[in-house]
């Protein structure tokens, strides 16, 4: 009986231990951070901006990482930033993304002026979530798409990035 303890002990040990390595912690960036990762990234990039209270967002998230996962040899990497009011920020984000099990890299937007950072984004930008920009700084491509994209949609304009 003490074997089965002591087993079960180490198993749930490792279980705790890879949850928390896995749980990441959410940074607050400002746009001018976002408009430098952007402009700097080696990859093909793709931003997107939610918010935990946006339904269209959330069933966009997980067909965003999947696909883009699919073309990770490609370097394409997903930045999910949250737009949620501060009061949300960082509990109900952090548990969100755990709770959803997010495994691209997520921030919050620390910026209250959707008339100041939008147009910083694209200059059409009108402050509606979902919205997402696929960006290709190597070729010059960038694409901005402000409404819930459909898996096939999604991938087409990734495809594009790639010059596929």
């Amino acid at each position: 009986m003490k074997v089965l303890r002591y087993s079960i002990t180490i198993i749930l040990a490792a279980f705790i231990t890879v949850s928390a390595v896995k749980a990441q912690s959410i940074s607050a960036w400002k746009i001018k951070d976002v408009v430098q990762y952007m402009n700097n990234s080696d990859s093909v990039l793709v931003v997107n901006f939610w918010a935990t209270f946006c339904k269209p967002c959330i069933e966009e998230i997980p067909y965003i990482e999947s696909i883009s996962k699919k073309y990770k040899d490609q370097k394409v990497k997903v930045l999910l930033i949250s737009v949620d009011i501060p009061g949300f920020f960082p509990g109900k984000v952090e548990s969100f993304v755990k709770k959803n099990n997010y495994a691209s890299q997520v921030v919050w937007l620390n910026e209250s002026n959707a008339d100041y950072f939008c147009p910083k984004i694209d200059k059409k930008w009108s402050g509606v979530i979902p919205a997402t920009v696929i960006i290709n700084t190597k070729t010059g491509y960038k694409k901005f798409i402000e409404e819930q994209m459909e898996p096939k949609q999604f991938e087409a304009e990734l495809k594009k990035a790639l010059g596929i």
